[in-house]
């Protein structure tokens, strides 16, 4: 949850300094401006299509929301690093359960036009409905561990252990456990800037 703390405020904090009110970038973003208010104060877990979204009203990268550091050179992710804490993300829905957890791969590159991530998704809920996503930009997906299903436009996908999809992501999607144990997978975010 800390880390997602420190990307409501940043949101905040860019906002402010670009001298947007709440109400110029729920229209320009076309989200509500009570979503946008629960992200910056940090009461729901963002999925990535709304910060998509404020990040292209703001100007700027999505890794800006996520940025620790700003490394011009390469950047190596050790494993331990990869065990700390992650940043939450959920459906679309404000509403929604945190079902991912998002380990950043790069968070200290600046300059970056990929976000790499290991992501542990959570299996889903008993009856719950998964709201799809849609965002600029393309996905690449490599499963780690586990049985992920993604439902990409009228089609799903399963997809198990070794296996990858790399798909247009302005296509209706929703990335899901295909069962009712955890699943692990290496995710690569492209969003044109």
């Amino acid at each position: 949850m800390g880390n997602n703390k420190i990307i409501g405020e940043k949101i905040k904090n860019i906002r402010e300094s670009k001298q947007l009110s709440l109400e110029e970038v729920a229209e320009r973003s076309g989200l509500g401006i009570e979503q946008i208010k629960r992200i910056e104060g940090n009461v729901d877990f963002p999925s990535l299509a709304p910060l998509i979204k404020i990040a292209r009203v703001l100007g700027v990268r999505l890794g800006t929301f996520l940025d620790d550091q700003a490394e011009l050179g390469p950047v190596i992710c050790r494993k331990k690093d990869n065990e700390r804490d992650g940043i939450g993300f959920t459906n679309d829905d404000v509403h929604g359960h945190k079902h991912m957890d998002y380990h950043s791969l790069s968070q200290d590159k600046s300059g970056r036009h990929m976000e790499p991530f290991l992501i542990e998704i959570a299996p889903a809920e008993e009856g719950e409905d998964f709201v799809p996503s849609t965002h600029e930009g393309e996905e690449f997906i490599y499963v780690l561990e586990g049985i992920v299903e993604i439902k990409y436009g009228k089609s799903t996908f399963v997809l198990e252990e070794g296996d990858s999809i790399y798909y247009d992501s302005i296509v209706s999607h929703h990335v899901h456990a295909a069962t009712d144990q955890k699943a692990r997978i290496l995710g690569v975010i492209y969003t044109p800037y």
